[in-house]
């Protein structure tokens, strides 16, 4: 099953990667294949049959220095192929907590984060909005990160290139994350991100909380968002418990909304059953009802993702 308590210890450098395809002492390999059939109601019927993402993520170590490169073809409508450098970055710790990480990597924020293979859904909480903080798809940034772990405590700070061309040099976009575990089965975590922009009005911050539990078998979870963009104050939240029944078959229960600039909330209420045919091959039947500016819609996905 997968689960958000690791992928937040990994993301900090608390525990290593999942399993991966070892070529040597210091190379390794993973990926995934994610395909799905998506049927969508509201304004418009929508349906679509196909492979979403393949990525292949080369995982480099070499005593204290580290590194990865993670290649993904996204599916973006187009007709056409195009491999993409998803993430690239090198990282060195120190021996002491602290490590560095410079190149292209992803946020740290947000209770959903990174890949597919992350997830408890197959959708992620708040649409194809700007408060899916850490989704690598469409959040990654360049730039220098500095981090301290310890056994219950994690600090982050990152400066990246700022995402607009125009800001001046000097300008550039900042994070600071953090995470707390010093709880057994509990992780509390969050941070802040301010992105440059080319007129002040414009530039965008953004506070993220997030909270993780196990309770035997149950996963609960629940994050809010404050969000400062053009002049307005967005906000988001998510309430999410994800039970597993046995060591195959889980569900997951969320609910979600997010305000949207110049328009209504988004509202979203999914159910997401998930079953393991194998170690690296997992099904996830998901339904959701959806109101987005007062529209009522619901959409129903069918994904399969095999990981190695």
């Amino acid at each position: 099953m997968k689960n958000k308590i690791i992928a937040t210890l990994i993301a900090f450098g608390l525990v290593g990667s999942a399993c991966a395809i070892e070529i040597n002492k210091n190379l390794s390999i993973n990926g995934f294949i994610d395909g799905s059939y998506q049927h969508a109601e509201g304004a418009a019927t929508e349906q679509g049959l196909g492979l979403d993402e393949i990525e292949v993520d080369f995982l480099f170590n070499a005593g204290a220095a580290s590194g990865a490169i993670h290649l993904d073809d996204s599916d973006d409508g187009s007709t056409t192929s195009d491999v993409n450098v998803e993430q690239a970055f090198l990282g060195y710790s120190l021996g002491n907590g602290v490590s560095f990480t410079l190149g292209r990597y992803g946020s740290l924020l947000g209770f959903e984060r990174e890949d597919p293979t992350s997830l408890s859904t197959f959708s992620r909480a708040y649409g194809d909005s700007n408060f899916n903080l850490g989704d690598v798809d469409a959040n990654v940034d360049e730039g220098l990160r500095v981090s301290y772990s310890s056994e219950a405590f994690s600090l982050a700070g990152s400066f990246q290139n700022a995402g607009n061309s125009n800001v001046e040099a000097n300008d550039l976009d900042f994070e600071m994350a953090f995470a707390y575990t010093g709880i057994e089965n509990l992780t509390f975590g969050g941070g802040y991100h301010f992105d440059n922009e080319a007129v002040n009005a414009n530039e965008t911050d953004v506070l993220n909380v997030h909270i993780a539990g196990t309770l035997g078998n149950l996963l609960l979870g629940a994050e809010f968002i404050e969000m400062e963009n053009e002049g307005a104050d967005l906000d988001g939240w998510m309430v999410l418990a994800d039970y597993d029944v046995n060591d195959e078959f889980g569900v997951v229960l969320r609910a979600s909304s997010n305000e949207e600039a110049g328009a209504g909330d988004y509202e979203k209420v999914t159910i997401a059953p998930s079953y393991s045919l194998s170690d690296s091959l997992g099904v996830i039947l998901e339904y959701s009802d959806v109101e987005d500016s007062g529209a009522d819609g619901n959409e129903l996905a069918l994904e399969f993702l095999f990981t190695y």
